[in-house]
């Protein structure tokens, strides 16, 4: 059944949403889970979100998916699993210095859609959410268990290639002397990388291989600006 992925900054009040959907969603004819950030970070939160995924119950995802990178991610499981999906964005927050940036959610992506914002204590849109969850359609097959189009093989090319110019650009930071907690650039991208240790190929290459089995689910041109973006912030998470 369907997967409900709440996203905000610290303090906006997700724990407690999350427990509203649960009591409002769940019945005799389903059950209702809530995934919560665990120690694991983002790929044990991921693995848990696939593993819960079915036909009959809902998923509640519990945590900051702070970067479009992670939500692309549960996007993808979702279509993956054949059922629907929205997006809950708790609003607010106190805020601070030492808080992880967080993106916005835009409902022009794709992954950031159905899209339902609450602020403080304004009550849940249940209505649209049980409309988004149970009577939409199911979301098409995988393009990537379909013949791809032309544009899908023109995608998956450049996203071969971008993500072997950010490993490229890592590997040469680091054989240039870089230490942790400097700053790792790319050609072309405004945002950089800031690793903690020393990683690697077979560590990057094995990333690498994860983003492009989720990226690859939904090849589309609509992407091709912010793959290399994407790209890095998954680095930036999964590297511990």
């Amino acid at each position: 059944m369907p997967l409900v992925v709440l996203c905000g900054r610290p303090g906006s009040g997700k724990s407690r949403r999350a427990a509203e959907l649960r009591a409002a969603l769940e019945g005799p004819e389903r059950q209702a889970h809530v995934v919560a950030e665990a120690e694991g970070g983002r790929a044990a939160l991921r693995a848990e979100v696939e593993r819960r995924l079915s036909r009959r119950d809902v998923v509640i995802v519990d945590a900051g998916n702070e970067l479009r990178s992670i939500r692309y991610e549960l996007y993808c499981a979702a279509r993956q699993a054949g059922t629907a999906r929205c997006l809950l964005h708790c609003a607010g927050g106190p805020g601070g210095p030492d808080e992880p940036p967080f993106e916005a959610p835009d409902p022009r992506n794709r992954w950031d859609r159905p899209l339902f914002t609450v602020r403080g204590e304004e009550p849940l849109p249940l209505a649209a959410i049980r409309a988004a969850l149970f009577e939409s359609a199911p979301p098409p097959p995988h393009r990537a268990t379909r013949s791809q189009p032309l544009q899908s093989s023109g995608f998956l090319h450049h996203l071969d290639r971008v993500t072997q110019e950010v490993l490229a650009a890592v590997m040469a930071a680091q054989r240039s002397g870089a230490q942790p907690g400097e700053v790792v650039r790319v050609p072309g991208v405004a945002e950089g990388l800031v690793l903690n240790r020393p990683v690697s190929m077979a560590e990057l290459s094995r990333l690498r291989r994860q983003f492009i089995s989720y990226t690859k689910m939904q090849p589309s041109d609509e992407n091709l600006p912010q793959l290399a973006s994407m790209f890095l912030q998954y680095l930036s998470r999964s590297i511990q």
